[in-house]
């Protein structure tokens, strides 16, 4: 089963920002992610056992601020 998640981010203000979350998330062991600069906020998909911790702190050590990670249902997030 696919997991899709967002997570809301604090600290980006640049495409280079932006590049450093996609690289850090992508780095987990079957982890896909497409940053959104704009919205500030990832979203990653996966079909491991990660936790919202280890993804948080993925995040964290790259040097960005989580504000949130949620759980994306259906086909509309619902």
């Amino acid at each position: 089963m696919i997991v899709k998640k967002v997570i809301k981010i604090n600290g980006m203000s640049c495409g280079h920002c932006q590049a450093k979350v996609e690289r850090a998330l992508a780095g987990l062991d079957g982890v896909k992610a497409k940053v959104d600069l704009k919205k500030k906020q990832a979203v990653v998909d996966f079909s491991g056992d990660i936790s919202d911790q280890k993804l948080k702190d993925t995040i964290t050590e790259a040097g960005y601020e989580v504000v949130s990670i949620t759980e994306k249902k259906g086909l509309f997030g619902k």
